[in-house]
Parts: structure tokens; C-alpha cells; sequence
């Protein structure tokens, strides 16, 4: 495995073991499920990787002793240590070109919720911005297609374009809402933080070709 991949299941890993403690079946089921880039994962990466954390001091393993009362195996259960959640902190807290990848941007975007707005906004904004490079090569090889009157080629270069067209739109929602959390403060008014996503009305897609990149240094 690669240290990109290797680095996104850490990611992973530590995210939901942070939610509660799990053994190894029931984290490879919660991380097909909710991660689709995972489903290429095994248990031959998946426990190389706990074991590494657990070396490591990030989490620790012990025997799940209500299985065998329930008629199963028992099973080793992991949990995060004060060690793996200050590490995934500091994991959360990263924002670079790696965190622009489908993969790692997937896993990062499941954990927006323990990661700080700012962070968010960045990850977001650096998500969008490759998917327009993506976006300007399709249309080039589109032009290229037209040209050499190769419809098919051109009708899945199109297709693609539509489908990085619809993200671009999505994340612009997600940047303004992050923005306007920003702004209006992680308190609301009844008390609760209000810098969560997955508020407010879905964001529909725009037509046309979307506005040029974000720079958020500006």
C-alpha cells in the first residue's frame, strides 16, 4: 500500500474508533459502508495498520468477553488511547494537496465534524479548485474529440464534465455555508454550535461552466 493510502486508513481508522471501540470486523464493515474507496481494502492492510497503532501507543486491544456468552468467538476489541485522539487531531488539522485526493478528501469530508471550519473551508476550497484543473483537461480532450469526429469519445469526456460541473457546484454551497458559519461564530442562538455541515436546504446544481478558483489567501 502506498503511504498516501496508508495514511488515509490511518485517518479512517482513528476517526471511528474516536466515535466508539470496535474489533476489526465490525471497523472493515463501517468503513466499506461509509467510505466507498475502502471496499479495495482487506483485512491484510486493515490489521498491519492497527497493529502499527498499536506499537505506536494509539490504541489498544482487548478481548471482547461478552462474545463468547453470546455463542461467538471472542474478538479483539480496539480503542482510541489520549495518544490516537491527539494524533487524529493533528491529522484533522492538516490541509494540502493530499487532502485534495477522491480518497483523502472522502475521508477528511466524514470527519468535517471533529475538524475546526477554518480547516474545513481550506480542504473545501483546495477540493474544488483540482476538480476545475480536472474540469479544463476534459474540455480540452472534448475539443480534440470533436475535431477527429469521434462522437463517443467525446460524449464520455462530456458526461464527465457534467459530472465535475455538479461536484464543483456542491462544494460552492458547502464554501458558503462554511463561510457564513465564519462569520456568524460557532455559537448560535440556542446555544449549540452551528458550524456542522449538513444543514440547510441542498444545494442545486448551477448551469454553465462554474466561476474561476478560490484563493483563500487572498
Amino acid at each position: 500500500m502506498s503511504g498516501c493510502r496508508a495514511r488515509v486508513l490511518e485517518l479512517a481508522v482513528l476517526g471511528h474508533l474516536a466515535e466508539a471501540p470496535m474489533h476489526g470486523y465490525e471497523l472493515r464493515k463501517r468503513l466499506n459502508c461509509e467510505l466507498g474507496a475502502f471496499r479495495a481494502f482487506s483485512y491484510g492492510s486493515l490489521y498491519p495498520c492497527l497493529k502499527g497503532m498499536l506499537r505506536s501507543g494509539l490504541v489498544t486491544s482487548d478481548t471482547d468477553d461478552a462474545a463468547p456468552a453470546r455463542g461467538r468467538r471472542s474478538r479483539i476489541v480496539y480503542r482510541l488511547t489520549p495518544a490516537g485522539r491527539e494524533h487524529l487531531l493533528r491529522l484533522l488539522a492538516e490541509c494540502g494537496p493530499a487532502t485534495d485526493d477522491d480518497e483523502c478528501f472522502g475521508v477528511h469530508f466524514t470527519l468535517f465534524g471533529r475538524t475546526r471550519a477554518e480547516v474545513r473551508l481550506r480542504i473545501l476550497a483546495g477540493r474544488r479548485n483540482r476538480l476545475l484543473e480536472r474540469l479544463d483537461c476534459l474540455r480540452e480532450r472534448m475539443e480534440q474529440s470533436a475535431r477527429g469526429a469521434d462522437s463517443y469519445v467525446f460524449e464520455l469526456n462530456r458526461y464527465r464534465a457534467e459530472a465535475l460541473e455538479r461536484e464543483v457546484a456542491w462544494l460552492d454551497g458547502l464554501i458558503r455555508k462554511e463561510r457564513t458559519r465564519l462569520e456568524a461564530g460557532p455559537v448560535g442562538e440556542t446555544g449549540r454550535h452551528t458550524d456542522l455541515p449538513g444543514t440547510g436546504e441542498p444545494v442545486a446544481p448551477r448551469p454553465g461552466a462554474p466561476p474561476p478558483p478560490i484563493d483563500l489567501d487572498q
